[in-house]
C-alpha cells in the first residue's frame, strides 16, 4: 500500500503532494517555520487542512476535494505519532503505557499486555516495564514512546524530531535503535539533524515556505543539493544562476565557472556547489585561470574543528587560525574569496 498526500492551507501558504511506499522512511528538512509540523498535524489529524486528499491505500485519511467532506478521526486513521518528549501517562506503569494501544483497539488485557512486552523487549527497555514515567531518564522514556507507538501497529509512524530532547549519550542510542525498527516500516521523520537524515530516511523532503523545494535520495541531495538549505546541512556553499558552458551566471553577472555534471544543460537553471574547504582568502583580488574571486564582505568569524570558519553573508571558508590571524581578518572587511574551478560543481536547480 502506498501513502499519498495533497493538502493546501491558504493562511500559512502551505501547498504539499507526496508519496511514500510501502516501507520507506522519508525525512523531512527545513527552516524553522518551513512547515514541517504542519505537514505532522494534516497527516495525522491534528490540523484540518482547506483542500486536499490523503490515503493509504484504499483507505481515506481524509478528502476535501471537490464536493467531498471526508475526514477520518485521528484515532482510526492508523498513523502513530512520536514527538520530541515521550508524553507518557503519568500514572500508568511503561508497560502499560505500551498496552494502551492495543487495549484502546479491543486486545483483551492479556493480549494487550502480552503485546506491550513484546515491544519493550523489542526496544529494549524490557526492564523498565513496571516504571513509572517519573523513574525514567530522556532516553528510557522516548524508548518506551518508540515501544507504544509500534504496538499500536501503525501503517505510518510520523516522528517529529524524536531526538531534538534527548542529551548526546542518549541520542545515539535512540538513533541505533530506531534505525532497526524503521526497517521495512512506512514512516515520515521530522529532522533538524543531517545525521538522522543519513541513517534513518531512504529519501529527504526539503520544504521551505510551506513548499517543497527539493526532494530525492539521502545522498543525492546532500552530495548534489539545489537548494540553499540543504547545501547549508550539508556544509556546503551554494550559489545561484544560469547554467552557462564555463559554469552558471548569477543574477547579479558574476561568472562562476566550475565543471558540469551530466544533468547540467546550458541556459537552464542551475546551481554552483563547493565547500567552505575549497575557499581560499586574500585581502586583494587574485588573477589566474582557472579561478573565482568574489569579492564579500566579512559578517563573523567561529571556531570550526581547528579551523576559523569565515562567514561572508551566504559564503562560508574554512582557513587556519595562523592565516586569519596574519590577514588580520574581522566582521566588516572586505575581502576576496577564492576558489578553483575544479572545486567547483555545476548541477541543475
Amino acid at each position: 500500500m502506498t501513502f499519498h498526500l495533497h493538502a493546501t492551507l491558504a493562511a500559512r501558504g502551505f501547498e504539499v503532494s507526496l508519496t511514500l511506499g510501502p516501507s520507506e522512511t522519508i525525512a523531512i528538512l527545513g527552516p524553522n517555520g518551513a512547515g514541517k509540523s504542519t505537514l505532522l498535524d494534516i497527516i495525522s489529524g491534528l490540523l484540518r487542512p482547506d483542500a486536499g486528499k490523503a490515503t493509504i491505500g484504499d483507505k481515506v485519511l481524509f478528502d476535501l476535494t471537490a464536493d467531498r467532506n471526508i475526514w477520518t478521526a485521528p484515532h482510526t486513521r492508523g498513523a502513530a505519532l512520536l514527538a520530541q518528549e515521550a508524553l507518557l501517562f503519568p500514572h500508568l506503569s511503561a508497560l502499560d503505557n505500551v498496552a494502551f494501544g492495543p487495549r484502546s483497539a479491543g486486545a483483551s488485557r492479556a493480549e494487550a499486555r502480552e503485546k506491550a512486552t513484546h515491544w519493550l523487549t523489542e526496544t529494549g527497555a524490557q526492564s523498565l516495564a513496571s516504571r513509572r514515567p517519573g523513574q525514567l531518564s530522556g532516553g528510557q522514556a522516548q524508548r518506551v514512546a518508540v515501544a507504544r507507538a509500534l504496538a499500536a501497529d501503525p501503517e505510518l509512524l510520523l516522528l517529529d524530531e524524536p531526538m531534538a530532547a534527548l542529551d548526546i549519550h542518549a541520542a545515539p542510542l535512540l538513533r541505533r535503535l530506531l534505525k532497526r525498527v524503521l526497517a521495512n516500516r512506512r514512516a515520515i521523520i521530522i529532522t533538524h539533524d543531517i545525521l538522522d537524515a543519513l541513517m534513518l530516511a531512504d529519501r529527504v523532503i526539503v520544504l521551505e515556505g510551506g513548499r517543497i523545494t527539493e526532494e530525492g535520495p539521502t545522498r543525492e541531495v546532500l552530495e548534489k543539493p539545489r537548494s540553499r538549505f540543504a547545501a547549508g546541512l550539508a556544509g556546503l556553499n551554494l550559489m545561484t544562476g544560469t547554467v552557462t558552458l564555463a559554469g552558471i551566471t548569477t543574477a547579479q553577472g558574476q561568472v562562476v565557472a566550475g565543471h558540469h555534471d551530466d544533468t547540467a544543460v546550458h541556459g537552464q537553471d542551475g546551481v554552483a556547489v563547493f565547500p567552505p574547504s575549497a575557499v581560499s582568502v586574500f585581502l586583494s583580488e587574485e588573477h589566474g585561470s582557472p579561478r573565482n574571486s568574489f569579492p564579500v564582505t566579512i559578517t563573523d568569524l567561529e571556531p570550526h574543528g581547528d579551523q576559523i570558519r569565515v562567514r561572508a553573508g551566504g559564503l562560508s571558508a574554512d582557513i587556519t587560525p595562523a592565516a586569519s590571524a596574519d590577514l588580520g581578518l574581522a566582521p566588516g572587511m572586505t575581502v576576496h574569496f577564492v576558489i578553483k574551478a575544479t572545486a567547483i560543481a555545476i548541477h541543475p536547480a
